[in-house]
């Protein structure tokens, strides 16, 4: 018996570290759909870390992905809205709270609308907003539904680095 212990000891660790990190620190997912061309495009393979969001905020821009129940998928959507917060676009520039938020991303064209985050909600936009289903559709997301960032795009390796 300690024989065979000795033997595949090393195989059970190395699956146990692996199933740890990709359930409580990161995890890879592929984008599905167009809806945040061209930040991110349809079968683009990112890293997901999940355990960020233990030490950080969720911050303004963060790209996130979302267990939305309303469909039972995950979806890759970005922070538009924080806590608390009314959020408006109105001739394609955000507003929160009636104050003019500057943006260094390139967003293709917004509809003008008016929404507002409760408490512990955040309002997520697709950078495609003409087909993407997000907060506009399903309505603000409680923070215990986010999963993790966005932070890595894995493959194709043309375009590996840092997802922003």
């Amino acid at each position: 018996m300690k024989k065979i212990w000795n033997e595949i000891k090393d195989y059970i660790f190395i699956i146990l570290a692996v199933v740890l990190i990709r359930t409580f620190i990161v995890t890879p997912a592929i984008v599905d759909g167009g809806s945040m061309d061209n930040t991110l495009e349809n079968g683009q393979l990112v890293l997901i870390n999940k355990f960020i969001y233990r030490f950080d905020d969720i911050n303004r821009f963060d790209i996130v992905v979302i267990n939305n129940d309303a469909d039972s998928d995950k979806i890759i959507k970005r922070v538009i809205g924080l806590p608390n917060e009314i959020i408006e676009y109105r001739d394609n520039i955000l507003y929160i709270n009636g104050k003019k938020v500057e943006a260094e991303i390139g967003f293709i064209d917004t509809e003008d609308f008016i929404a507002k985050t409760g408490e512990n909600e955040y309002f997520v936009l697709g950078d495609n907003r003409p087909i993407s289903k997000d907060s506009r559709y399903f309505g603000s997301f409680k923070k215990d539904k986010i999963l993790g960032r966005v932070t890595i795009r894995l493959f194709p390796f043309s375009k590996f680095g840092l997802v922003k």
